[in-house]
């Protein structure tokens, strides 16, 4: 029996879907989004119809060759700490999402479409795999040093879990076995460190080096001095996930333009550029010392890691712990369907998302 499985990846500035006949990618599609569009909504959430419909046309007029399918899988959105792995798409998680979820980020979108999707079309099966708010942290890495606000594990776990087992292959080692430092580089930036098949400490975007479109983490007084000016908590998320980093100080997002500014001689571009790579570095140094250095690699992901100037500047500054590895995209769409996969021939089993207030 081949497996029909239709893959959704709602990310900040675009959604991705894919079909996947079993372990192979059958068609797939990214519809843009310009941040011209994305400044019509007034919040992430406000975007839903919109990619609700692209959702609803890809299946119509590209994918309905390959239905019936047995399974819809997505990527997942901000639950509060969960396991790797896959959890079936119920009503409790939407209502999570929907209700509780304060936070604002693209991938919230995918399990509310994917429910939808799956009542709309008869699909059996919804599930989310390897979620953003995956949290396989160890205890001494959760301390924060405010007693009632521990560190929770907030990262693109999906491509870097997925990078990480691409790793072990590379390096003939069982995941099990490896301990790698992944920076997923793209438009925000995260980091987690594997070790003995678990991810037991993380770089969240809101922590580590500022990125594309996110602020990164701050010097928390003089943080707290600026938010002052800024009357409402969208806003003042708005400031930290969306409007400040590249977008702060060139008005894009777009890496590209920023490398066309330095070889074009802007000195302010390359300092800013330079700054992020240094910044990068540091928090990868910072997941080293977990295992007093002792990693077999240190490896970049991400849109950001088909830059050969970030590459080499980070590569420039890190290669003293461990070989730099590159293993530049992402791998969400192939990750989203192979955990699908496994689940439905029974590999895995898909967890029931439940929440209590």
């Amino acid at each position: 029996m081949t497996y029909s499985i239709l893959v959704l990846n709602s990310g900040s500035t675009s959604t991705k879907m894919a079909v996947y006949a079993d372990q192979e990618k059958v068609l797939q599609k990214e519809y843009s989004h310009s941040r011209e569009l994305l400044k019509s909504y007034p919040s992430v959430a406000a975007q839903l119809p919109l990619r609700e419909e692209i959702a609803n046309s890809f299946i119509a007029e590209e994918a309905a060759a390959f239905a019936p399918f047995d399974a819809i899988v997505a990527r997942g959105g901000l639950l509060g700490p969960i396991h790797s792995g896959g959890y079936i798409i119920n009503q409790c998680m939407v209502d999570y999402l929907r209700d509780i979820c304060k936070e604002e980020h693209a991938s919230n979108l995918a399990a509310y479409i994917a429910f939808d999707l799956a009542k709309k079309h008869n699909i059996p099966h919804a599930f989310i795999y390897d979620g953003v708010t995956t949290d396989e942290l160890e205890p001494i890495a959760r301390i924060s040093g405010i007693a009632d606000m521990p560190r929770i594990s907030t990262t693109h776990a999906l491509n870097m879990r997925a990078t990480a087992h691409k790793v072990a292959q590379d390096l003939h080692k069982p995941y099990k076995d490896l301990t790698v430092a992944v920076a997923h580089l793209g438009g925000g930036i995260s980091m987690n460190l594997h070790h003995k098949g678990r991810m037991v400490d993380v770089v969240g975007d809101d922590e580590g080096p500022f990125s594309p479109e996110r602020a990164g983490g701050q010097q928390g007084i003089q943080l707290m001095k600026y938010m002052e000016k800024i009357p409402d908590s969208h806003s003042k998320l708005r400031l930290m996930r969306g409007n400040s980093g590249f977008i702060s100080y060139f008005g894009s997002n777009d890496a590209r333009e920023v490398e066309k500014r330095i070889e074009a001689g802007d000195a302010q571009a390359e300092l800013i550029f330079n700054a992020m790579a240094l910044q990068i570095a540091k928090s990868l140094a910072g997941l080293s010392v977990f295992t007093c250095g002792q990693l077999d690699a240190i490896v970049l992901t991400g849109g950001l890691a088909y830059s050969q100037r970030l590459v080499e500047e980070i590569r420039r500054r890190v290669s003293f712990i461990a070989p730099v590895l590159v293993y530049p995209g992402e791998n969400e769409m192939e990750s989203l369907a192979f955990g699908a996969y496994r689940i439905l021939t029974g590999e895995e089993t898909a967890r029931e998302f439940t929440y209590e207030a």
